[in-house]
C-alpha cells in the first residue's frame, strides 16, 4: 500500500504514546494509535481524554488493536517501557514500516533491538511525562532548557529520517534535540533513573512518603548515582550529557541536600511515589540488572 506523508503509528498507548499522539493531532499529522485491551476500548468509544488546565478534553484518534505487516507508516513511535521493548519490537519486526523509532531507556546500547529490526531503528527519548488517571490524560511538558525530546542515529550521523523526524517535532511545537552518541545518553539516563527511582524502593516495596524523604533516601540515591556514573566511565561510556560530570565534582552532603528537597517535591509526592514508582517497578529492576551486566561483561564493578 502506498505511503502517506507524516503518516505516523503510537505503539503503546499509555503516558507518553497519548502525549505525543494529542500533540501530532493537534498539529494536522496523520496519527494511529496501536492499544489493547481496556484502553483500546476507552480511545475507541471516548477518544484521546486529557486534561488541559483542570478541563477534560477530548481528541478523536484512530486506534487499532491488530497491526498487519503492510499497513507501512513514516514513522513508528515505540511507547513503551524498557522491560516492553523487545516484545514490542518483536511485534512489528515483519512490518514494512522503515523508521522504527525507540521512545525508551537502555542500558545497554542496541545490538538486542537492532538484531531484531535492523538498521529501521533510531533511538530516542521522550521529553516529558505525566500520568493516566481515569482515563484522562494528565501531560508534564517541562521548558526546553529544562529537558527535550532527545534523538539520533545510532552511528551519530546527520541523515535525511533525522531531519525529517526534527520537522514531525517542529510541526508539532515540541521541544527537541539531537543527540550524536544516543547510546551513551541513554545510559547516562538509565543510571538517573536507576538511582531517582530505586531509591524510592526498599526491599522491594515503595517507601512510604515519610521513608523517601529521610537523608537516608537521598543518601542512597547519591551513592548509587556517583558510582555507577564512575564506573560508565571505566567502561568507556561518556557520561551524556555532559553536565552530569558536575554530579561527581559536588560532595555528597551537597547532593545529599539537594536530594531531600527533590524528595520533597510534589511531583514526588503526588505522581513517582503512588503511580509512576510503582509501575516503573519493573523497568528500573530490568535497567539495573542489565547495567551490571554490561558493566561486568567489562570486568568493572560499580
Amino acid at each position: 500500500m502506498s505511503v502517506r506523508q507524516n503518516r505516523i503509528l503510537i505503539f503503546g498507548a499509555g503516558v507518553i504514546g497519548s502525549i505525543y499522539a494529542m500533540k501530532f493531532i493537534e498539529a494536522g499529522l496523520d496519527v494511529t494509535m496501536f492499544a489493547r485491551s481496556n484502553r483500546f476500548k476507552a480511545l475507541k468509544e471516548n477518544g484521546l481524554q486529557y486534561s488541559e488546565k483542570g478541563v477534560v478534553k477530548s481528541i478523536k484518534v484512530n486506534v487499532i488493536d491488530k497491526l498487519e505487516n503492510d499497513d507501512v507508516y513514516d514513522f513508528i513511535f515505540v511507547t513503551v517501557r524498557y522491560d516492553q521493548s523487545e516484545s514490542a519490537l518483536l511485534a512489528l519486526k515483519d512490518n514494512q514500516s522503515k523508521n522504527i523509532v525507540t521512545m525508551t531507556n537502555s542500558s545497554i546500547g542496541f545490538s538486542t533491538w537492532q538484531d531484531i529490526v535492523g538498521d529501521r531503528l533510531l533511538p530516542a527519548f521522550p521529553g516529558f511525562g505525566g500520568q493516566i488517571k481515569d482515563g484522562i490524560l494528565h501531560a508534564r511538558i517541562p521548558p526546553k532548557f529544562l529537558i527535550a525530546n532527545m534523538f539520533g542515529e545510532i552511528s551519530g550521523l546527520g541523515t535525511e529520517r533525522v531531519k525529517n523526524l526534527a520537522k514531525l517535532f517542529k510541526t508539532a511545537k515540541l521541544p527537541y534535540a539531537i543527540n550524536k552518541d544516543m547510546k551513551a545518553y541513554l545510559i547516562t539516563h538509565s543510571i538517573s533513573d536507576i538511582a531517582l527511582l530505586g531509591g524510592l524502593y526498599f526491599e522491594n516495596k515503595i517507601n512510604g512518603e515519610k521513608t523517601a524523604r529521610t537523608r537516608e533516601t537521598a543518601h542512597k540515591i547519591t551513592i548509587t548515582l556517583k558510582a555507577y556514573l564512575r564506573a560508565i566511565q571505566k567502561a568507556g561510556v561518556s557520561i551524556n550529557p555532559s553536565a552530569f560530570k558536575i554530579v561527581l565534582k559536588f560532595p555528597n552532603l551537597i547532593l545529599e541536600f539537594f536530594f531531600m528537597m527533590w524528595l520533597r517535591t510534589k511531583m514526588v509526592k503526588d505522581m513517582m511515589l503512588p503511580d509512576y514508582a510503582g509501575s516503573a517497578n519493573n523497568e528500573v529492576v530490568k535497567l539495573n540488572n542489565d547495567l551490571l551486566k554490561f558493566l561486568s561483561q567489562n570486568h568493572i564493578t560499580p
